[in-house]
C-alpha cells in the first residue's frame, strides 16, 4: 500500500483500529520506500495527507473544500453528503478525532524521515550550469550523471508558473529526451551543442548538469530533487 486514498479517514468503516491498521500499514510501506531511496511520489503523497489531517483537526470539522481540485463532480458531491452526514454524528465524530490524534504524529515522524533522506541526497547532488548561460533560462536541458559513470540521462525541462490564493508558485516539467555515453570526444558540451542542431527551436538553451556522488535510484529521487534545485536556481536569477 503506497498511497492512502484521499478520503482514507472517512471512507468505508469508520473505526480507530480499523484505520489505525490501515495507517501503519501504509506507513510501513512508505518507510521501505524510503530505506531504499525512493523519495517520490511517497513523499509528495505523505505530505498531502499530513497537511490535510492537520486542517481537519484545527478547523475542528472535516473540511472537504481542503481536498484536491481535481476530483470529478460526483466524488466531490458525494464526499460532500458523506461529511455533512458525520459532523453530525458525537459518537462518530469522537472516533475521528480518535484517529487523526494517533495518525498526525506518526505521518510527523515519517516525514521527518523523508526530510533527512531528501536533505542527505541534496547534499550528494551538485548543479552547475553547461557553457554559458542565456538570458532565458525557463526553457533548457537538465542533464544528470550519477556516480562517475559515463551514462548521461538528458531531460527537456521548462518552467510554469501557476497561482494558488494570493501566492504564485514556480514549478517545472521535464521529458525525457534520450541517454548518452559520455567521452572524450562527446562532453557534455559538445552534447549541449548537438541538442542545438537536433532542436533548432532552443538555438541557446539553458542547460544544467546535475552529478550525483552516489547512486540512487533516479525517477523516484535524482530527478526530483535535481528539479527542486534547478527551480530554486533560475527563480533567483
Amino acid at each position: 500500500m503506497d498511497s492512502l486514498k484521499h478520503d482514507w479517514l472517512t471512507e468505508g468503516l469508520i473505526d480507530y483500529e480499523y484505520k489505525k491498521y490501515i495507517l501503519l500499514a501504509y506507513l510501513k510501506d512508505v518507510g521501505k520506500r524510503f530505506n531504499q531511496s525512493e523519495l517520490y511520489p511517497f513523499m509528495a503523497d505523505l505530505i498531502f495527507h499530513y497537511r490535510n489531517l492537520i486542517k481537519v483537526r484545527e478547523s475542528k470539522k472535516l473540511m472537504y473544500d481542503s481536498f484536491p481540485e481535481t476530483l470529478t463532480k460526483a466524488d466531490f458531491n458525494k464526499l460532500r453528503l458523506t461529511y455533512d452526514k458525520i459532523v453530525n454524528d458525537d459518537e462518530v465524530m469522537q472516533q475521528i478525532e480518535e484517529i487523526i490524534s494517533f495518525a498526525i504524529p506518526k505521518m510527523k515522524g515519517m516525514l521527518e524521515e523523508g526530510k533527512e533522506l531528501y536533505e542527505f541526497v541534496e547534499e550528494q547532488i551538485e548543479l552547475e550550469p553547461v557553457g554559458v548561460s542565456p538570458i532565458y533560462s525557463d526553457e533548457g536541458y537538465l542533464f544528470i550523471n550519477q556516480e562517475t559513470s559515463k551514462d548521461v540521462s538528458i531531460y527537456r525541462f521548462q518552467m510554469t508558473f501557476f497561482e494558488h490564493a494570493e501566492e504564485k508558485y514556480r514549478s517545472m516539467t521535464t521529458e525525457f529526451l534520450m541517454n548518452e555515453i559520455r567521452n572524450i570526444s562527446k562532453t557534455y558540451e559538445n552534447i549541449k551543442v548537438s541538442l542545438t542542431k537536433k532542436f533548432t527551436e532552443l538555438p541557446n538553451p539553458a542547460t544544467y548538469l546535475a552529478v550525483s556522488k552516489l547512486k540512487f535510484p533516479l525517477n523516484e529521487t535524482v530527478l526530483p530533487v535535481a528539479k527542486r534545485m534547478l527551480v530554486r536556481v533560475i527563480s533567483s536569477r
